[in-house]
């Protein structure tokens, strides 16, 4: 790797920003393509050293001269230091000598993970959250001037927005609005690099680590909630239930028949079960005549066994 980058064949510096301040492959080659055969030539004495020598130096200029920009880069251009424009994409020619490609700067939209390690809350927790934003160069005569290494630039605020928006928010806010609090990040983002050239697209939250021992405590807290809204809905239930018993004694208080009724009708369905036994408080046997009920429909029960048994 440090080979090629002395001969600045234009690859990348691990920064995101490809480097070429010297000859490029395509520049070598057309430098090859005519140089060789012109010195051939004069060697052959077949060409006049008057004639050969300026197209050598032609040669010579021409593999100096040329550039090749991918279609997604855009080459930054310094002439005696100072900057002239941008080149690309394709194929664009400098003058050598004067002329410097100090960069090519990358368009496309990239993505850059960041993270916050125990970093407090505004209720005081302990929290690593990890995070994610997409980013891209819109304007590259911004970010080829007035910040360097841009993209160190874009994590280390990244991280800092981060922190910022842990600290201005609880626990709770954290895990149960993490789509605001990205939305939050994101606007902070891009109003800090803007004047970079660069905008951030979005921001995603990945993950939001907590301690252990809060973990435990909070699943138990959330385990004696739900224990208190059982309890509560039973509860809630039972007042239900008393009222609708409430409101049922004061028709049969009123209607006696209806009172003796409902006694037949839970006697029936308890006797549809074969070999079922049923318990009656004493006071029932009298307040809805149950017992006469009751020996009705055991008779009945009994001439039913005795004429299957006849049959």
């Amino acid at each position: 790797m440090q080979m090629r980058k002395k001969m600045n064949l234009g690859i990348p510096d691990g920064t995101g920003v490809r480097t070429e301040s010297g000859l490029s492959v395509v520049s070598l080659t057309l430098g090859v393509v005519i140089v060789v055969p012109l010195a051939l030539l004069m060697q052959a004495e077949m060409l006049s050293t008057v004639v050969g020598i300026p197209l050598i130096a032609l040669g010579i200029f021409l593999a100096f001269s040329v550039r090749i920009a991918n279609q997604w880069d855009r080459a930054v251009v310094l002439r005696m230091g100072k900057f002239v424009g941008l080149r690309g994409p394709g194929l664009f020619f400098v003058v050598p000598i004067l002329d410097e490609v100090n960069s090519f700067i990358d368009q496309r939209v990239r993505v850059t993970d960041f993270h916050a390690e125990k970093t407090l809350t505004k209720d005081t927790v302990p929290v690593n959250v990890d995070a994610v934003v997409y980013w891209m160069v819109w304007d590259v005569e911004k970010a080829a001037l007035e910040v360097e290494r841009y993209m160190e630039a874009v994590s280390y605020v990244a991280q800092t927005g981060l922190r910022d928006i842990i600290g201005r928010n609880d626990l709770a806010g954290l895990l149960q609005h993490r789509e605001e609090i990205a939305e939050a990040l994101q606007k902070t983002l891009d109003d800090q690099t803007s004047p970079w050239g660069i905008t951030c697209q979005s921001v995603g939250i990945k993950d939001i680590i907590i301690p252990e021992t809060l973990a435990d405590a909070m699943s138990k807290q959330a385990q004696a909630e739900r224990e208190r809204q059982a309890r509560i809905i039973l509860g809630t239930a039972e007042t239900e239930i008393s009222e609708k018993f409430a409101t049922a004694s004061k028709n049969y208080a009123e209607n006696p028949v209806a009172l003796q009724l409902r006694g037949m009708n839970m006697l029936f369905e308890g006797l549809k079960e074969k070999g079922s036994l049923i318990m009656v408080p004493s006071s029932a046997l009298d307040s809805m005549n149950l017992g006469a009920v009751g020996g009705l429909a055991a008779l009945a029960e009994k001439r039913q066994a005795d004429e299957s048994e006849a049959s």
